[in-house]
């Protein structure tokens, strides 16, 4: 139970509420941008707003934070064209993101889709949060359905969370509880969650009993194996993390012997 204690605490820190700060710096041409604020995950993503006329903003980048330093409270923000709403009978406008302006991060975060490998263990820990608004993953598994990919990829996490607004993936392996922003993939924190795992259901648990296939392409084949795909995803997207890198060597290590 403590185990699931703190899994609760956790989902209550992340969905506190949305960060919001002005820019103090903008580099369009390496496309960065800075903020002060007093604590940030790096790995958090959002936007930059713009504003227009009095009551009128617009959304001018998607943004990450990719380093944040403590002394100085300074964030830095990678800036990427914004994309979660197209429509292409509007104007694009002329703005540029400017100093000022004001970055919007951990919007979403109070709604989560938890990646399990069976329904007991799903239960257990979206009943023990309450705080946190959940996404069924059989949302997810009609998108994979729609777009042909019994086997998740990033790609399909990111229109989960623009269809949805689900600012964090919750993904469940080998007894710890890795979330995850949405849109960036990046990990922002792993907890211990020991919970008794019977059974796998792939390529996790939903009640959707078949998610259909495209002919061909990246995606389209049945996933064969939970873990190991799933450590693959948090890899590429998480490099440099060296607590991820020490779980999936040891990983490596049980599954060779």
């Amino acid at each position: 139970m403590k185990y699931i204690i703190l899994v609760l605490v956790l989902a209550l820190q992340l969905s506190a509420g949305v960060v919001k700060s002005p820019l103090i710096s903008v580099d369009e041409k390496s496309n960065i941008a800075t903020i002060k604020i007093d604590k940030i995950d790096v790995g958090m993503s959002g936007f930059i707003s713009h504003k227009i006329a009095e009551d009128h903003t617009v959304i001018l980048k998607n943004i990450l934070v990719t380093d944040f330093d403590a002394k100085s409270k300074t964030a830095t923000l990678k800036m990427s064209t914004y994309d979660a709403l197209r429509n292409n009978a509007l104007p694009s406008g002329r703005w540029t993101v400017a100093i000022g302006d004001e970055a919007i991060l951990a919007f979403g975060y109070t709604r989560g889709t938890l990646i399990s490998p069976n329904e007991e263990i799903y239960h257990r820990i979206t009943r023990s949060v309450k705080d946190l608004q959940w996404v069924h993953p059989d949302i997810f598994a009609t998108i994979l359905s729609f777009n042909g990919h019994p086997t998740p990829l990033r790609e399909d996490f990111t229109k989960l969370s623009i269809s949805t607004s689900v600012g964090l993936v919750f993904i469940y392996l080998e007894e710890k509880l890795f979330t995850i922003d949405a849109k960036s993939f990046k990990i922002l924190t792993i907890t211990d969650a020991q919970l008794k795992q019977d059974s796998t259901q792939l390529p996790f648990y939903t009640r959707i009993e078949k998610i259909e296939a495209a002919w061909w392409g990246e995606g389209s084949n049945e996933l064969e194996s939970y873990e190991p795909y799933y450590y693959e995803l948090l890899t590429e997207a998480n490099p440099n993390n060296k607590e991820l890198q020490k779980i999936v060597n040891n990983f490596k290590a049980k599954a060779s012997k």
